[in-house]
């Protein structure tokens, strides 16, 4: 699970769709394929929150490559895209998009949004790496991901007792034969005793 973008964009309903903050992480592609891949991705995001219609949230799947999007619309026109990978679960992506646009939209005034240089958000470099780990991010992922380890430390637990009783189960056996072999040994040596009876 992987994101390699996240950015924030000026969306107005019938114009071009303008970045005003954005971060990626392309460390896992080479140092050659890095400025295309960053290419790829700032094209990706201006194209599919052109194509979201305001106050509305979409996936977009090209290759394997997914873009998750939510235009905020409203008086703003703030819209936030998130490229991940396949695996990358969409409540977390949704997640992130609705906390980074939230944030955004508190931290810097309207007014900036038609002069983007000028706009510093660095919390957003912040937020995609926090991300990297969905689970680690979002609360429900977490609680359930928590239960799933409780669950498996609890059937190891209850394996473990289950061996723990067979290997008693065995020893109880093996005391009940024990018992009889001792009794056996103790009725021989009576035997073995009352003949020789030393005086």
């Amino acid at each position: 699970m992987k994101i390699y973008s996240l950015t924030v964009l000026s969306a107005p309903p019938q114009g071009t769709a303008t970045s005003l903050s954005s971060a990626s992480d392309l460390s896992s592609f080479s140092f050659y394929q890095k400025g295309s891949v960053g290419e790829f991705m700032t094209f990706f995001s201006k194209t599919v929150a052109e194509r979201t219609p305001q106050g509305q949230r979409q996936s977009v799947q090209e290759n394997t490559y997914t873009a998750h999007v939510y235009n905020r619309g409203g008086t703003e026109q703030l819209a936030g895209v998130i490229i991940t990978d396949q695996e990358y679960p969409v409540r977390p992506a949704f997640s992130l998009l609705t906390k980074v646009l939230e944030e955004f939209s508190t931290s810097v005034p309207q007014t900036s949004y038609a002069n983007p240089s000028s706009i510093s958000f660095p919390q957003i470099q912040t937020y995609i790496s926090k991300y990297q780990d969905p689970r680690q991010a979002d609360t429900i992922m977490r609680v359930q991901q928590e239960l799933d380890e409780t669950k498996i430390v609890l059937h190891k637990t209850i394996e473990s007792v289950l061996e723990r009783g067979e290997k008693l189960d065995n020893l109880v056996d093996r005391s009940n034969a024990l018992s009889a072999q001792s009794k056996m040994f103790y009725k021989t040596a009576k035997k073995q005793n009352s003949c020789c009876v030393i005086a």
